[in-house]
């Protein structure tokens, strides 16, 4: 007896041992983990007389609405870039424009050495419709363009006109004041991201076919958050490195038809509601990797000590930071490829039984899942000979990740703490598509960023209801593409000027 309660004591003291050099693992790497963020000076304030806003809200006139059937609305680009032309006359003389794939536009900025790769700053020109009968709850009407209460008014302020306008006011203003850029810059401004992207995959193919490999590929994607990430009271600025694939599946299943009185045990309205209900008991898994576990990577040091002691360990803690990061929609999506059903049909009346059904299913692909893998995991988990399963058109892979280590991003991350001071700068995944995902073979550094501040207020303004985007915000745009094009090209002014 004596030596069994010897040797239960001798586990206790190594079990306990074991636990205490666990926990002090576990509190040295927290501890020990260093802030990723920059130390730069913040920006000057800009030059700019506020009445630029007027540039964008003339640009917001226009209604170059992108609808999903149906020719674009060619009389309004061609307005749009005849107001361009006359708003920006010094980027229309000196730089190269181009017509593309019919509405969009290309511009070229010769830099003074053709040895250095170049700068791509893309935008698109198209918006979403106005849902209807909502206009009449605009405090100014969607398409007039208003500046007021210190707010620039219309569909497009924040999406995406906005990033278009500053880019051109910003080569305007270091135009006019004889500024050469050693790098060449490209300015492509699609027109039906919205849609279907074919102006920003004819503008790649075309950049691609003239052998372009640029240093830094900007589109838009993440914005400045304020408010928005839990755990971090300041403001956050997330770079999308990468962005997720899209995949729309169609469940369809056919039977007898005949009078409701007399159902079979299962109408094909039921069979096609189980399968959606299957898929969606059983998603696919979570993962905390690639961007997703990049971005924590970043926010863990800013973060309370509980939040950072998880991070810091997730060879411990990961099962429980995955249970906590898929409980939100918004962050589920980050570490998962997302499920949704989003359209079901069948039947015709009442009391007749539906001959077909048929739903779809919207898959959003997290990096490191394919399409076909996920075809697979709903045939897997429909599993019912009666359901026809086949991916719709449209589908796309998730895009490659850009690095982080690379020097064009970190000038990225600088500018960011520059334009915007005492700003986290993370990157991470975006959850939609962009026009970015075209440009793989343009460049390996494509990232996604718009400098705006966000709060969670604003997010229902995208698409939706009252667009609009502050004054001070429309300068801090200007000015950050003004710094982003000193920054990366090495602009100069000319002698004499």
């Amino acid at each position: 007896m004596r030596r069994r309660l010897g040797i239960l004591k001798w586990v206790g003291v190594v079990l306990g041992g074991g636990l205490l050099l666990l926990v002090a693992v576990g509190l040295i790497r927290a501890l020990s983990l260093e802030s990723r963020q920059v130390v730069v000076e913040p920006l000057p304030p800009l030059a700019l007389a506020p009445a630029s806003a007027e540039h964008l809200a003339g640009v917001l006139r226009y209604r170059t609405i992108s609808l999903s059937e149906g020719p674009p609305a060619a009389e309004a680009f061609q307005g749009l870039h005849r107001y361009l032309a006359e708003t920006f006359p010094l980027v229309h003389q000196h730089l190269a424009r181009e017509v593309v794939a019919d509405h969009s536009l290309l511009y070229t900025w010769k830099g003074s050495d053709s040895s250095l790769p170049p700068l791509v700053l893309l935008a698109h020109q198209d918006v979403v419709p106005v849902e209807p009968s909502t206009e009449g709850r605009w405090t100014h009407p969607p398409f007039e363009g208003r500046v007021a209460d210190g707010f620039v008014w219309g569909r497009g302020a924040m999406d995406d006109k906005s990033r278009l306008v500053a880019q051109l006011e910003a080569v305007e203003a270091l135009l006019a004041e004889g500024v050469v850029p050693r790098r060449t810059v490209y300015l492509a401004f699609g027109h039906d991201e919205e849609t279907h992207g074919e102006g920003a995959r004819a503008l790649a193919a075309l950049l691609a076919s003239r052998g372009v490999k640029a240093e830094l590929v900007l589109d838009e994607g993440q914005v400045v958050t304020r408010g928005i990430v839990p755990g971090v009271t300041d403001d956050v600025a997330l770079i999308g490195i990468a962005e997720k694939g899209g995949l729309s599946v169609e469940l369809f299943t056919r039977a007898g038809g005949g009078h409701s009185s007399m159902p079979p045990p299962q109408t094909t309205v039921g069979v096609i509601a189980g399968s959606v209900s299957a898929l969606e008991r059983h998603p696919l898994p979570a993962r905390l990797e690639g961007p997703a576990r990049d971005l924590f990577a970043h926010l863990a040091p800013e973060m309370p000590f509980s939040r950072r002691l998880a991070f810091a360990n997730l060879w411990l803690f990961r099962p429980l930071v995955l249970s906590q990061l898929t409980r939100a929609p918004s962050s589920n999506a980050l570490v998962r490829t997302t499920t949704a059903a989003t359209r079901i049909s069948g039947g015709v009346k009442d009391n007749v039984l539906p001959s077909e059904a048929r739903a779809v299913v919207n898959f959003r692909l997290l990096p490191g899942d394919s399409v076909e893998e996920v075809l697979a995991h709903v045939r897997a988990t429909v599993n019912d000979a009666r359901v026809e399963v086949r991916a719709l058109p449209d589908h796309r892979e998730a895009s490659p990740s850009s690095p982080t280590s690379t020097e064009a991003y970190r000038a990225l991350a600088r500018t960011i703490r520059r334009s915007f001071p005492s700003t986290i700068v993370a990157p991470t995944l975006v959850v939609g598509g962009t026009d970015s995902r075209f440009y793989s073979a343009v460049s390996a550094n494509v990232y996604r960023f718009s400098p705006m501040v966000v709060t969670p207020e604003d997010l229902e303004r995208f698409h939706g209801t009252d667009e609009r985007l502050s004054v001070d915000a429309w300068l801090g745009m200007v000015r950050f593409y003004r710094e982003l094009l000193s920054t990366v090209t090495g602009a100069e002014a000319e002698p004499g000027r």
